[in-house]
């Protein structure tokens, strides 16, 4: 977009990474099988610190996108708004339990941060110095 500006992903590098590793962590945590339980009275690990972890990188991120106004960045905003008050929903709870982290994890806001950076953070990758010319490569589709 013309005369706008992306914000300098490598200052936000940190709190994607944080968030993406613990979206990792959470789909383990769901598999466990945990029932309803107050965390300080079952074993670690436990999710409560991922999630606030997160929440606070979430937030950071949204700090640092506070005065974009390119488009793209603007869908980012959003959508850390949505999953942000979508975690601090979870984290309110006062028993923690794998289905309630399983169906966090199945929240769309959640997905869409998700895919959110993972789409920022590939437009800011420098390309390969030895990529191959487009002919040197190989086909898309082979022929049969």
């Amino acid at each position: 977009m013309e005369g706008e500006r992306l914000t300098d992903v490598k200052n936000l590098e940190k709190d994607i990474e944080v968030v993406e590793s613990g979206y990792e962590f959470l789909l383990a945590y769901a598999a466990q099988g945990r029932p309803p339980h107050d965390e300080a009275s079952y074993p670690t690990p436990h999710a409560r610190p991922t999630l606030e972890d997160m929440l606070a990188s979430m937030q950071n991120v949204l700090a640092a996108l506070g005065e974009t106004q390119h488009e793209y960045e603007l869908v980012i905003a959003e959508d850390l708004r949505k999953a942000s008050a979508t975690l601090r929903f979870v984290l309110a709870q006062p028993l923690m339990s794998s289905e309630l982290v399983d169906n966090l994890n199945a929240s769309i806001h959640l997905r869409a941060v998700l895919t959110d950076f993972f789409l920022y953070s590939e437009i800011f990758k420098p390309a390969a110095a030895e990529a191959k010319p487009a002919a040197e490569s190989e086909p898309l589709f082979r022929k049969a």
